[in-house]
Formats: structure tokens, sequence, C-alpha cells
């Protein structure tokens, strides 16, 4: 199975923003669900946002009106656009796509299947 491959990450100030975005080639159109999820050091990994493939979003509770997911079938990505950025936002940030495996499409449907090696998201106080 292919993996998926994140990029966009970096290290901002609290409050600013970050786009992540997750090349995900023959998934866009055919996963059930997708989504990102994110883990720091000694901390547990938390499901940020999914979409399933009708286009119904999930997302944490800690970063709604905050971070918003979209597929790009154009680019044949999925995107994560994080505003108002946090230093508890800081993580490693993971695209999971499902290979066809799961029932439900939540955030906590993390880490729905096949993902990738992440990206560093850092945000200083």
């Amino acid at each position: 199975q292919r993996q998926p491959v994140e990029s966009g990450g970096g290290s901002v100030p609290a409050g600013g923003s970050l786009r992540l975005s997750c090349a995900a080639s023959g998934y866009i159109y055919n996963s059930n669900c997708m989504g990102w999820f994110r883990q720091a050091p000694g901390k547990k990994r938390e499901g940020v946002a999914a979409i399933d493939i009708d286009g119904n979003i999930s997302y944490a509770d800690s970063v709604k009106g905050r971070f918003t997911i979209q597929k790009d079938k154009a680019r044949n990505t999925l995107d994560l656009q994080m505003n108002s950025l946090k230093p508890e936002d800081s993580a490693m940030y993971y695209c999971g796509v499902d290979p066809g495996h799961l029932i439900t499409c939540t955030s906590d449907s993390a880490p729905f299947g096949v993902w990738g090696q992440g990206t560093q998201v850092t945000v200083s106080s």
C-alpha cells in the first residue's frame, strides 16, 4: 500500500498559521476515510480531523474553529489549514488514509490505516 507523504510543517509563533499537505494519489477519490492526527513526545496520539468519501468532516474539539481539512482533487492532496496556532499544537503531524477497513470515519478513527512519515509543527509562545 502506498504511503501518503506529508509536507508543510515548520516553526511559527503562537497565533500563526501553517498549511499541511498530504500527497495521497490514488486515495483522494477512493478512500472511505482520510485524516490527520498528531503525536507529541510523551503524549498520546490525537486524531485532529477526518473527512469521508462523501465530504463529511469531523474535528477534535481542541482544533474546532481553528483547523480546516479539505481535499484538493486537482492536486490529489489532503490539506490541513491551521490557524491561530497554540504551543500545545506542537507535534508531529501525520496523514492517514483508510484502505477500506474502517466502519466509521471521525477524528477518533486515527491513525486511519496507512500513514506517512509525518511533518513536524512547532509553535513557540
